[in-house]
């Protein structure tokens, strides 16, 4: 089923927004909840896990309880968008690398890393990163403090 195709209704909508503020919520504390039976919801989230709209569960780490205090975003920018796929292929073996989005505008990646510090930050940016070939420079943004987290609203 394509997610275009996807029509979720009001008790789809209410187990949602149950599981995405905690994905350890009891099915059938939200069973009873809706007046409908705990299988009833299984049956539901196997039709929207099939169809995409949901994509697993899992814990969130919290890394600075980890000693990961540097929250940083790099631009990079690539000497030739042939060599996207190889750079990509090299920035997955860098664990501190948590996102990669390919993007439009003056860069052609936009990465998210977390580092233990800006001296670790460093360290990735001059021996890892910049050291990929096709890799022409980076730009880099550290955040000082995160105020929105949250999923698309339901």
């Amino acid at each position: 089923m394509k997610v275009s195709e996807l029509k979720i209704d009001g008790i789809d909508k209410v187990i949602l927004k149950h599981l995405m503020k905690d994905a350890r919520t009891p099915i059938l504390s939200i069973a009873r909840e809706i007046g409908i039976s705990g299988a009833a919801i299984h049956q539901r989230l196997r039709k929207l896990e099939s169809s995409g709209l949901i994509e697993g569960s899992k814990f969130h780490v919290n890394p600075k309880v980890l000693g990961y205090e540097t929250l940083a975003f790099v631009g990079v920018y690539l000497d030739a968008a042939s060599r996207y796929i190889t750079v990509l292929n090299q920035f997955k073996d860098i664990p501190e690398i948590l996102e990669s989005h390919y993007t439009t505008g003056n860069w052609s990646v936009l990465l998210k890393i977390a580092c233990k510090n800006n001296e670790h930050l460093m360290t990735i940016l001059n021996q890892q990163i910049q050291t990929i070939k096709g890799v022409a420079r980076t730009e880099t943004f550290i955040s000082l403090d995160q105020q929105i987290n949250r999923q698309i609203s339901i």
